[in-house]
């Protein structure tokens, strides 16, 4: 066994970059993390400007091969990939939750299954992919999609492979190269994921994956000038930053980013299953970007709901992602822990009341907590946490429920509870948000388009918006006759 390869609970996990086909190492190192107790898994490569350099240098060689090649086969190596993933799911769980501290039943029951489904839905899409051509005039229109070149695919650390793969997977099948930057706090299943596709037969330099912090490796990324499409999923600031970087060069982004989501429940509602679409905001300890945090419930049932509320969180059970009975595990890093209680504390002191948790629990834990008699304007309702940290307030009427839920800088997602189809579209309409879910949560489809308004993103990804992201769109008009000297 290499001295740069770790063992996470028997999985074997090489710590170095992938670029080329080939590990490399770092001259320096940086601790990673497991949040269940926070231990030191161990010393992964620290990438700077020079491993960007070789990153993009050995995607930009690989890219003319790999564009050529036909769409069946890129299909095929994708299928594989997909096949390698099945075989390794527990491997991946295990690695993934002790890196990240995710549920280990969730890991092998969802998340992990959705990682081989990203790669075998984008394959069948890709091949499934045309225009009908259309005549203008008598011309023949025809759209095509070629593949744009290399990708620099930057994905958060809260689900970590899925996310990664939800990018990778429609870049790949575009015909286009990549290099992935996964988060510093959870890189461990990309490495995983470098393994699976070399076995899967992917070509060497298609994809590379590079580790390190932002301003060492991921500013040489973005700001790169052979680099043809970036894609970001995070915060705000950081998405400011690259989109700075990438200016220079215009390179095409996708902005994946925070959110506020609202969450409003109207006096019409199932109120049970209310109380449950607002229990499982908490679901990975509330990080989330898609979650309700912000519970709208109708005056005249918001005092039934409140008690059913409290009573379902209070029986959450929380503690170590790998045991079964666990509903919520800890939070990824302790600079998290500390942004999550300071937004609880001050809030306190502002005001607000902790009705469930509001503290800390040992370690990386933070109780499950919802805080009432906020205000519309308070930091606490008008930033992102991205902890198990829900807020309540009440309404009227339709009007100051849809004032209240697009009352913040953020639009990527909405959740409305109500027993009235006509309210549900009348409300729906008016919601900024680039996903609305109706008496549902978290109900995703890879060919929906994925994305958010507002400070929570630019672009559309999934089904046909992916390929439109990741290549250059052309159209080609012909004229009627032009082949009278043919033959």
């Amino acid at each position: 066994m290499s001295e740069h390869t770790i063992t996470v609970a028997g999985v074997a996990v090489d710590t170095r970059h992938w670029i080329g086909g080939e590990r490399v190492a770092s001259t320096q190192t940086f601790p990673d993390v497991s949040p269940i107790d926070g231990s030191t898994i161990g010393d992964v490569s620290r990438g700077t400007a020079m491993e960007a350099a070789a990153a993009v240098a050995a995607a930009k060689a690989a890219f003319p091969a790999w564009a050529a090649t036909s769409r069946a086969e890129r299909a095929r190596i994708l299928h594989a990939i997909a096949d390698g993933v099945e075989k390794r799911i527990e491997e991946l769980a295990i690695v993934e939750t002790t890196d990240n501290g995710a549920l280990l039943r969730s890991h092998r029951r969802g998340v992990m299954p959705r990682v081989a489904h990203n790669f075998r839905f984008f394959a069948d899409w890709l091949l499934s992919l045309e225009h009908e051509d259309f005549e203008t005039r008598g011309h023949t229109n025809h759209v095509s999609w070629d593949p744009a070149g290399p990708c620099v695919l930057i994905t958060p650390w809260n689900a970590p492979l899925m996310l990664a793969t939800w990018k990778v997977a429609p870049a790949l099948a575009a015909g286009n190269t990549v290099v992935l930057k996964p988060a510093e706090w959870s890189p461990l299943t990309a490495s995983l994921l470098a393994d699976i596709a070399a076995e899967a037969g992917l070509p060497a330099g298609v994809l590379n994956v590079v580790q390190g912090y932002g301003s060492e490796i991921g500013d040489a990324l973005t700001s790169h000038p052979d680099v043809r499409r970036i894609s970001f999923t995070g915060s705000v600031p950081t998405a400011k930053r690259i989109a700075e970087s990438a200016a220079a060069n215009l390179t095409p982004l996708s902005l994946e980013l925070g959110g506020k989501s609202p969450l409003l429940v109207f006096a019409d509602a199932d109120l049970d299953l209310a109380v449950d679409l607002a229990v499982e905001q908490y679901d990975n300890a509330g990080q989330v970007c898609l979650a309700g945090t912000r519970l709208l419930v109708e005056e005249s049932v918001a005092e039934e709901f409140t008690r059913r509320f409290v009573e379902k969180a209070s029986a959450l059970k929380q503690g170590d992602p790998r045991d079964e009975a666990t509903d919520i595990g800890p939070n990824i890093h302790s600079r998290q822990l500390e942004k999550i209680d300071g937004f609880v504390q001050r809030a306190v002191a502002a005001g607000a009341r902790a009705v469930v948790g509001g503290h800390r629990g040992d370690g990386h834990y933070y109780a499950p907590t919802l805080l009432t008699d906020v205000a519309q304007d308070s930091e606490i309702v008008q930033e992102e946490v991205f902890g198990p940290v829900l807020t309540l307030q009440t309404f009227t009427d339709e009007e100051e429920a849809v004032r209240l839920a697009n009352g913040t800088r953020f639009g990527l997602a909405a959740t409305v509870a109500t027993g009235d189809p006509e309210r549900a579209e009348r409300v729906t309409a008016r919601l900024v948000a680039g996903t609305v879910w109706v008496n549902c949560f978290f109900v995703r489809d890879l060919q929906a388009p994925f994305g958010g308004s507002r400070l929570s993103g630019v672009g559309r990804e999934g089904g046909t918006w992916s390929f439109d992201f990741y290549c250059d769109v052309k159209n080609t008009v012909t004229a009627p006759n032009g082949w009278k000297n043919h033959g």
